[in-house]
């Protein structure tokens, strides 16, 4: 049976760390989160930032927007988040509506309040990243980030090891895959088009499913031993499930995260380290 990598046991323990760290600063981090509409999912994810928030000490601001909010008002918001010195990050809930320009909106964010690490001006960085870097110290988006602080808690040495990344978003696949050959992992990225996944599966040291497919990657899949990061969060029927058939699978697994409980907590956790981050090096 797989050992169960126990994401709100380390998200905790971060958010201690952090609490600690912030308190010593002469002001509080803040971090500020947009919500533009009303999906309930988007202000699920919100509130209990907020609430993150709170339980570390940092200022904290929600602006909710109307469903019906344009472009233009969205993007005036955002620059007045920029010039707030209370405000050390700005994070806009995706997915925005439908009228709305997701590349337009992460433009907007000044690249130095960005705490979820997608403008370009950051992304280009972490993939100029020269040397292996303590997670404390890396300004990456915040589900990849929690993943490679899962991995090293399973205490693998993750240099030399083959890592595949069944996904290929910018929120996911691509920066975590750049993460994981930033610490010399051979790295390989599969998706919808790759031709015979189960066998590219099958190669990893470590897989990171990330592709919002439910029970997708299955026993046969799976190295015996491997390290399996299940990012999917997908509701079947009354229940939420991954993209890994946890059942099947933590038994071939060597460590494997659930579903809830397991990346979730890490990529808040991930985010007040973004905003403290961002907040020592604003000060």
């Amino acid at each position: 049976m797989s050992k169960i990598i126990d994401g709100k046991k380390i998200a905790q323990e971060l958010k201690e760390e952090i609490a600690n760290e912030a308190s010593s600063l002469p002001r509080k981090p803040g971090l500020a989160v947009i919500l533009v509409g009303d999906d309930p999912a988007s202000r699920v994810y919100v509130n209990s930032k907020e609430k993150a928030c709170k339980e570390v000490g940092f200022y904290s601001r929600k602006i909710v927007l109307p469903v019906e909010t344009t472009q233009r008002e969205l993007t005036k918001q955002i620059l007045k988040l920029n010039e707030d010195d209370r405000v050390d990050g700005i994070l806009v809930q995706m997915p925005l509506p439908s009228h709305l320009d997701e590349n337009e909106t992460i433009l907007a964010i000044d690249p130095a309040k960005d705490v979820d690490c997608f403008h370009p001006l950051n992304l280009g960085k972490m993939l100029l990243q020269k040397k292996i870097l303590p997670m404390s110290e890396i300004l990456a988006a915040c589900t990849p980030k929690g993943i490679m602080r899962l991995i090293h808690s399973t205490q693998i040495n993750i240099s030399g090891k083959k890592a595949v990344v069944v996904g290929r978003s910018h929120l996911v696949g691509k920066p975590v895959a750049l993460l994981l050959l930033a610490e010399n992992a051979t790295v390989e990225i599969c998706h919808s088009k790759t031709v015979d996944l189960a066998a590219e599966c099958r190669s990893a040291d470590i897989l990171v499913a990330a592709v919002g497919s439910p029970n997708l990657i299955t026993t046969k899949m799976v190295k015996p031993g491997a390290v399996v990061i299940d990012v999917g969060i997908n509701r079947v029927g009354d229940k939420l499930v991954g993209d890994v058939d946890y059942e099947g699978v933590c038994k071939v697994a060597g460590f494997i995260t659930p579903v809830p409980g397991g990346v979730g907590p890490m990529t808040i956790a991930s985010l007040l380290e973004n905003t403290l981050i961002l907040a020592k090096r604003r000060r």
